[in-house]
């Protein structure tokens, strides 16, 4: 046994030196000789290491390769994608080690929180993926570990590399979809649940054991399920055999399966205190248990006692988890997936009668339960925990389409009706109506968290205005409205029509759903089904909010105020834009921007303007139309609000300022007058109060002539004071010149809102000479005198023009700049 244990060591020592110097498409080269040459054995201590080195570690302090980064321009992306294909070296490693029943451990402290919590607690989580494999700790350990096959340890480390925190290299460019990562969950999801044919077959099929069975469970702890756990495809093939040979059906899909438990539980199982409560309850427990019942045959066990499930044993539990951009894209991708799988289904499976689903193949029958059984509740709860802690950026996107993928199913069909035609326009089948019942709070719950997130965004941004057109034009695809509102008042019909269902003979489901016995009616069936779900979510005690009653059409009433609002806001930073643009001088031809220092309009973000602003309306107006549909709103009414709001630019414009109150240390914002900001909506006119003199230096300034005017100003109004005073005291032509000339415009009028009590303040007349070290003045000086030149002007005679040119203009602005102010 000595020299095997010393071949191993050496291999390991080997690649692990090899891996710090030689380069990588050699490094690979040579594991991919390692893998076909050695025995499983000598290869069973490497392969974790292998997997750390390629995913990085659990902990995050290695990166690995750092797939979430590896580009398809990179050198090194063809050669990771073919080493970590479905069929590719690293995962035959894997099978030669399965067929060898090797374990490895990984402990528990990397599980996701909720995980983590209930297993320390004693309580077993609602996935088949952790029955019989818990290892619990033995002397000198310190906590609980699993033990997992080859092919759940490599799945389990591929799926953490997603979430696992790392110490990314800052800078880097690329989009995520194109990922070495991204497409190999792509690659992995179409492989092992495929909607064409079957799964590959698996190799070493002749060797033993492949898959081992379940192991008895120690009786050092006793676990209770939270929830009432659904025992997996698998097990209902292979809980009474000796070795998964003796049912070659079950091979099918025992790796579709596990894949997916892995992706779930790492990906989906993340959520607040309160819901990680919420789902402890008894309560919720026995709503679940029967609502797995609707769905297999298979007995449960009975519901934990609730002095393990109570929510007060997991009081001090609260993860505190934001997932990135990055992880909800991928999110997105395995619910379209799941879909498309789950709609390959065979007609004649969906329709046959219910004796035909045991004769159904077991990769059907998981096609069949795959979006309920293991997506649905975590899915609700991971995208209900993004919509309460996401930012108020355009980022949320990514929550949002997948949100929107999953409440779309009838997307992913093979069907093609009417590809050249607006998908607004289709009307969604009536066989979906099932679907919408089992997923109601999908549809209202969250459609309720968007609007309180959509009347708290800025919708004069192009990008936040998209998201609530996206979602206005989903939910008013002909007949989901309907659908939704049939779901609703399925949910609050009396509680007499479930009656006796203990009674009632429980068949598979199609589409994900339960169906009753066929002497129950199908309404009953079908209240019996959206309470199920209702009630496994949100627990017995939970107050619904209709998605059509009047408290939630208060609000979307409201959102359309401020659409309206939006929309009039748009319009006026478009005209202030082109207004701005008509404004400009010759000189901005030469790039010369503007030189007012107490320009500080507020037009959102940059590119608010021009041809995004024009998107922005559009996007307004349609969701406004879209929203009428949805809600059955008076369209007149709707747009008589746009029609007052259109007509009174003063309520809304920039010169009025926010709904606020008056302090004693000046105004203080009201929610209202927070909202007007956020939207663009109105602004204080704040300008600069200081002394002109003493700003900072502008860019467009030079800082050697600023500083010496200054200098040469502060001297001569040092010396010349007293007249300066006497002139601008006079109530002559000459003294409203002397005013003109000496004082500046901020010394004119004060418009903060913040220092009126600084108004009456007295400011001495002075010369200022700042203007003339602007690099817009110095080049209009130079053109000027170029101009001179070129009409055989000398400098003596430029100077004395413009010095009598900027004399006339003031005595111009003294007569009548009063009247052209009024005009």
């Amino acid at each position: 046994m000595a020299a095997p244990a010393l071949q191993s060591s050496f291999l390991l020592a080997n690649l692990k030196a090899d891996s710090a110097t030689k380069p990588f498409l050699q490094r690979c080269q040579e594991l991919v000789k390692v893998i076909d040459e050695y025995l499983a054995k000598d290869l069973q201590p490497v392969f974790p290491w292998l997997v750390e080195s390629v995913f990085g570690s659990l902990d995050g302090v290695m990166v690995g390769w750092n797939l979430r980064l590896l580009q398809p321009r990179s050198s090194e992306y063809s050669v990771a994608m073919e080493f970590l294909d479905p069929s590719g070296p690293l995962m035959k490693l894997v099978y030669k080690l399965q067929a060898e029943e090797y374990k490895y451990e990984v402990p528990v402290s990397y599980l996701p929180g909720p995980v983590k919590a209930s297993i320390q607690q004693g309580v077993l989580p609602d996935s088949p993926l952790f029955h019989n494999k818990l290892q619990f700790p033995l002397s000198g350990q310190l906590s609980l570990s699993l033990s997992l096959n080859p092919f759940e340890f490599y799945m389990f480390n591929f799926a953490s590399c997603l979430i696992a925190p790392r110490s990314l290299p800052p800078g880097q460019i690329g989009s995520p979809s194109d990922s070495a990562y991204f497409v190999l969950v792509d690659t992995y999801l179409k492989h092992f649940l495929p909607t064409e044919g079957s799964v590959p077959p698996y190799p070493f099929l002749d060797a033993r054991g492949t898959v081992s069975p379940p192991a008895p469970r120690s009786p050092s702890m006793q676990f209770t399920g939270y929830g009432s756990h659904g025992s997996s495809l698998l097990k209902r093939h292979i809980s009474h055999q000796p070795s998964v040979n003796a049912d070659p059906a079950a091979q099918e899909i025992w790796r579709s399966e596990t894949l997916l438990q892995v992706f779930v539980e790492i990906w989906l199982h993340h959520y607040s205190l309160e819901m990680y409560q919420k789902l402890q309850s008894p309560q919720v427990k026995l709503a679940l248990l029967q609502y797995r019942l609707s769905m297999s045959s298979v007995p449960c066990g009975s519901p934990a006692p609730p002095a393990l499930c109570g929510s007060g044993t997991f009081h001090t539990y609260q993860e505190p988890f934001s997932p990135t951009e990055d992880h909800v894209l991928v999110v997105r991708l395995l619910v379209k997936h799941l879909h498309a799988f789950s709609n390959s289904l065979k007609p004649e499976q969906v329709s046959s009668s219910p004796s035909a689903h045991s004769h159904a193949s077991p990769l059907e029958e998981f096609k069949r339960v795959v979006v309920p059984r293991f997506v649905q509740q975590k899915l609700y709860v991971f995208l209900q925990h993004c919509f309460g802690h996401w930012p108020l950026d355009a980022s949320f996107r990514a929550v949002l389409e997948t949100w929107l993928s999953y409440i779309q199913p009838w997307r992913y069909t093979s069907e093609k009706s009417n590809p050249s035609g607006d998908s607004h326009s289709r009307t969604v089948p009536e066989k979906w109506a099932s679907f919408v019942q089992e997923n109601l709070l999908m549809y209202s719950k969250l459609f309720q968290g968007f609007l309180n997130r959509a009347v708290r965004t800025d919708l004069v941004n192009t990008k936040n205005a998209l998201m609530v057109f996206r979602v206005a034009k989903v939910f008013a695809q002909p007949n989901l409205p309907d659908m939704i509102q049939k779901a609703e008042q399925l949910f609050l019909e009396p509680e007499h029509v479930l009656h006796h269902r203990q009674h009632r003979e429980f068949l598979t489901p199609s589409h994900g759903g339960s169906f009753l016995s066929s002497r129950q009616p199908a309404e009953a069936d079908a209240v019996f089904k959206v309470k199920s779900h209702v009630y496994s979510l949100e627990g017995q005690d939970c107050q619904y909010k209709q998605m059509f009653g009047s408290e939630l059409r208060n609000v979307v009433l409201k959102l359309v105020q401020i659409i309206a609002q939006a929309r009039q806001t748009a319009k006026r930073i478009s005209d202030h834009s082109a207004e701005a643009a008509a404004n400009q001088s010759f000189l901005s031809w030469f790039g010369i921007g503007s030189q007012d220092l107490n320009s500080t309009y507020a037009a959102g973000e940059p590119d608010d303007t021009g041809e995004c602003v024009r998107k922005t309306h559009e996007f307004l107006d349609r969701a406004l139309e879209f929203l009428c549909e949805i809600f059955r709103l008076n369209t007149g009414q709707v747009a008589q609000l746009v029609a007052n709001l259109s007509q009174a630019p003063n309520d809304l414009g920039s010169k009025q300022l926010p709904d606020c109150i008056q302090s004693e240390n000046g105004p203080i914002l009201t929610d209202l007058g927070r909202l007007q900001i956020i939207n663009g909506l109105r602004r204080f006119d704040i300008e600069y109060q200081g002394d002109l003199e003493l700003q900072p230096i502008r860019s467009y300034e030079n800082a050697v002539l600023v500083r010496l005017l200054f200098r040469v100003a502060s001297v001569l109004n040092e010396r010349f004071s007293s007249h300066m005073e006497a002139l601008c005291s006079r109530r002559d032509l000459l003294g409203r010149l002397g005013r003109y000339y000496l004082t500046s415009p901020c010394e004119r009028q004060q418009k903060s809102p913040v220092t009126r009590r600084f108004t009456e303040r007295q400011w001495r007349p002075r010369l200022s000479l700042r203007t003339l070290a602007s690099y817009r003045t110095l080049f209009g000086l130079v053109l000027l005198y170029m101009l001179g030149a070129l009409l055989s002007f000398g400098p003596l005679s430029s100077t004395a023009f413009l010095l009598v040119s900027f004399f006339l203009h003031g005595l111009f602005m003294t007569l009548f700049g009063n009247k052209l102010k009024t005009h």
